[in-house]
């Protein structure tokens, strides 16, 4: 736990074509992190939209961040882009390399690894690109959240809010995380067990895979393409 009065600057990368609620879901949980600073930044300070069109606007550009004590990472369809973009991964490895914590949601995991950072990490993502892992030099793990060192993994999307938390409780301890999760009233209580591969309908896990699965086979090359520049092949 860091000394609470200590404060912290807490920073998301946003970006087009991210999921919101990788972002949204943490940002529930982080922006009412004790004596902290919460900010959105984008690689040209400009607004952004989701993948499903929702406009977000950032604080400011990722070249006017301080030093941030907790980066966050998030994931989405768009993450594609910024795989082979240097401008965002050196912003991403010389913010990881000042900060107390980084916390990757979904595929903001592969992002993280395009900047050389998951080599021997244990890590977790979305389940339809979690065999990409070792592309990177990740050790993969079957997890909703995964914590190595000060690195938090979160599976995919709803687990942004789990990992954020768990994340709360490594900076401020787990009363304050209990206090923010009873503020959100998070207990949940899904109307169905569908939430993962295994527990899934097999026909209902089949449609997902089928609807993911040009969007897969484009992150598995540029995964390949980063495993060669980062000489892990």
């Amino acid at each position: 736990m860091i000394d609470p009065d200590r404060h912290l600057n807490i920073g998301s990368l946003i970006f087009d074509g991210i999921d919101q609620i990788d972002l949204t879901g943490p940002f529930e949980v982080l922006a009412r992190v004790p004596n902290s600073t919460y900010r959105l930044y984008s690689r040209d300070g400009g607004m952004i939209r989701d993948l499903k069109g929702l406009r977000i606007s950032p604080d400011a550009a990722i070249a006017d961040a301080p030093q941030l004590d907790v980066l966050h990472i998030p994931g989405g369809f768009g993450q594609e882009a910024l795989m082979e973009d240097e401008t965002v991964l050196s912003w991403i490895r010389a913010q990881a390399a000042g900060a107390h914590s980084v916390f990757s949601v979904c595929t903001g995991a592969l992002v993280c690894g395009a900047a050389g950072l998951l080599k021997g990490r244990r890590a977790t993502t979305h389940w339809a690109s979690f065999h990409l892992l070792p592309y990177f030099g990740a050790i993969p793990v079957d997890e909703r959240v995964v914590i190595d060192g000060d690195w938090v993994f979160a599976a995919g999307v709803t687990a942004g809010i789990d990992g954020a938390l768990r994340l709360v409780a490594e900076l401020r301890g787990d009363a304050a995380a209990q206090a923010i999760q009873l503020y959100m009233v998070y207990a949940p209580e899904p109307p169905f067990d569908a939430g993962t591969p295994a527990s899934a309908p097999p026909e209902i896990y089949e449609a997902m895979r089928d609807s993911v699965a040009a969007v897969t086979a484009q992150r598995e090359a540029t995964a390949k393409r980063v495993q060669a520049r980062l000489g892990l092949g």
